[in-house]
């Protein structure tokens, strides 16, 4: 094997030529192998193993500067640069990101895992080099499905004027996650047609020099295209076509389903029995918000549902996009745009729904705060993945969500505690024409209250669902199961507590906090969120002037990197016997 002997890039460039297809077929195989137990974004890291190969063969890292958009796609380059048994050996899978990570490695540059920020990082790294006087080359490897990200634009714009050498390798695999959208991409399907010949083009456009290079995974045409750009004087733009998935049928047959896999069985590329759905939400919540969506849309014309290109987040797989029509928009990777866009959708009086990972939707704040909130627009947001249990890397943390929407005026963020409350919560949002409604869609675990009763609004009011004294422990959305648990164990410590579902993520619900705290000596609040700006600080706030304890309980502001959500708020004192011990010393003060 070729593989194991590699430790640092020096190595790929000492091997001989006749030696790469074997060491490609290897990079390929662990990818497989690796995600097939842990899983991962296969499709993504298939697609690269060549070009990434072809990288480490021309470019000297980390003296030269490689900066990889988004970074789900650098198994390949983990493996060329020192990590290799993390993917070799079953053992070490846990021990590498499947991002990049400068505490790994120095070769790699930065922590990323949002799209499109690689161009503009290239132009400072560019820039911080012309300056001090230096020579060395800045790549910037994006993927075709991030130019759709407003920065992209913002980066190419700037780049076109930086006074030195920039490469920017354009890996056109014709997906994102799922199919492409937007004008630039039938630019780049016009480039692939004509071999990068066609006099429409907006690299050039924008003032960059350009190459095209349809042998996308024949590496030593690579290795040649990328020769000839080091050292460059200026900006360029090699655009390269390659497949998603390559080299593995199952991915390359289906690349949406690719993009990130569960474990599986690598020979039939069938699920492993058991693997969970490789959305950042429990499958159910998909599946019936697409179900109930689509057959909402066929009553009224004027409900759409919007995705920034991860529409299987809100269930609306291929068939249901297809069936949906019109009234489905995949606006691609492009929260920002995608805020705006359902504010204009609100205005015109049609009854927008976005579902969005909250660790992307971070990236549309100016456009929450200046577009939705401001114009008081009448849009759902369906908030995904906002909790303990999402995505565990640290790039895309999605507890941060309660303080940064708590900072929107006029925007109503509900929590439900179940399927039937969220259900409710989606048919009450989407008639509610007193501003925009996000709602905290529940990751944990799919639970059901068949006793739950609807409210007259969800506005205001919080639902007392048993009735104690002593202590009140109000547990949001999907700390509600932990806040039952909390008053059982409470009770077995003779203390009768109540138990409360507040709903409301962002805003206390000031006279039913007033009366708990009137008949409780304590008041506990907990929550699947930062406590920092979090509803337990509110809550705590707003009772600073009385004689209440208040004791909140949530995660902290940290960047946590894959960790696991049961030790994380252990660690917190999130148990129902920490937090039932936190209470009855309380009580005894």
């Amino acid at each position: 094997m070729y593989l194991e002997n590699i430790s640092a890039p020096a190595d790929v460039r000492s091997l001989p030529a006749e030696a790469i297809e074997g060491l490609c077929d290897e990079l390929r195989a662990a990818i497989v192998e690796s995600s097939a137990v842990v899983g991962g974004h296969v499709a993504s890291n298939l697609a690269v193993v060549e070009l990434t190969v072809a990288l480490h063969r021309v470019f000297d890292s980390p003296r030269d500067k490689i900066v990889f958009d988004v970074s789900h796609q650098t198994y390949a380059h983990k493996m060329l640069t020192g990590r290799a048994q993390a993917f070799l050996d079953p053992s070490r899978y846990d021990e590498v990101s499947g991002f990049s990570s400068p505490s790994e490695s120095e070769h790699d540059l930065l922590s990323m895992g949002h799209t499109s920020t690689s161009l503009s990082v290239a132009c400072g790294l560019v820039t911080a080099r012309e300056l001090a006087g230096e020579s060395y080359d800045v790549v910037a490897v994006i993927g075709d499905g991030s130019l759709s990200g407003g920065l992209a634009f913002e980066g190419l714009d700037n780049a076109a004027e930086l006074g030195g050498g920039l490469i920017i390798v354009v890996n056109d695999n014709e997906w994102s996650i799922a199919p492409n959208h937007g004008g630039i991409y039938r630019n780049l399907a016009e480039l692939r047609a004509t071999r990068g010949a066609s006099p429409h083009n907006v690299f050039r456009s924008l003032g960059l020099d350009y190459r095209y290079l349809e042998e996308g995974h024949d590496e030593a045409a690579l290795e040649a295209a990328l020769r000839d750009l080091r050292g460059t004087d200026h900006p360029v733009v090699l655009h390269v076509h390659t497949e998603k998935g390559h080299g593995y049928a199952p991915a390359s047959s289906n690349p949406e389903r690719w993009h990130h896999a569960a474990p599986f069985d690598p020979a039939s590329g069938e699920p492993e029995a058991g693997a969970t759905s490789t959305s950042l939400v429990d499958e159910n919540y998909a599946n019936v918000t697409g179900a109930l969506l689509l057959d909402w849309m066929r009553t009224d014309p004027s409900l759409i549902a919007v995705s920034a290109a991860t529409p299987y987040i809100m269930g609306f797989t291929p068939r249901l996009r297809a069936q949906a029509g019109r009234q489905f928009v995949d606006v691609g990777i492009a929260e920002e745009h995608a805020v705006s866009f359902v504010t204009g959708l609100a205005r015109a009086g049609a009854h927008p729904v976005l579902g969005i990972y909250s660790t992307f939707l971070q990236r549309a704040y100016d456009q929450l705060w200046h577009d939705l909130c401001l114009n008081a627009a009448s849009a759902t947001i369906l908030v995904f993945g906002a909790s303990a249990f999402g995505t565990n890397d640290v790039t895309h943390l999605g507890f941060f969500d309660i303080p940064m929407l708590g900072t929107m005026p006029g925007l109503t963020y509900l929590a439900p505690t179940c399927i039937e409350e969220y259900l409710d919560m989606l048919s009450w949002s989407i008639g509610h024409e007193g501003g925009p409604v996000a709602i905290r869609v529940p990751v944990a675990g799919v639970e059901s209250r068949p006793d739950f009763a609807r409210p007259e609004s969800y506005e205001r009011g919080w639902e007392v669902v048993r009735e104690g004294s002593d202590v009140a422990v109000l547990a949001l959305g999907d700390a509600f199961p932990l806040g039952e648990a909390v008053v059982d164990e409470l009770g077995r410590s003779g203390v009768d507590a109540t138990l409360v579902n507040p709903r409301l993520a962002t805003a206390p619900d000031e006279g039913s906090l007033a009366r708990l705290a009137a008949d409780h000596r304590v008041v506990v609040t907990i929550e699947d969120g930062i406590l920092d700006g979090g509803f337990g600080e509110r809550c705590a706030q707003a009772l600073a002037a009385g004689d209440a304890r208040v004791l909140c309980h949530g995660l902290p502001r940290a960047f946590v990197d894959r960790y696991d959500p049961r030790d994380l708020l252990a660690s917190c004192g999130m148990t129902a016997e920490g937090i039932a011990a936190d209470a009855l010393a309380a009580l005894k003060r």
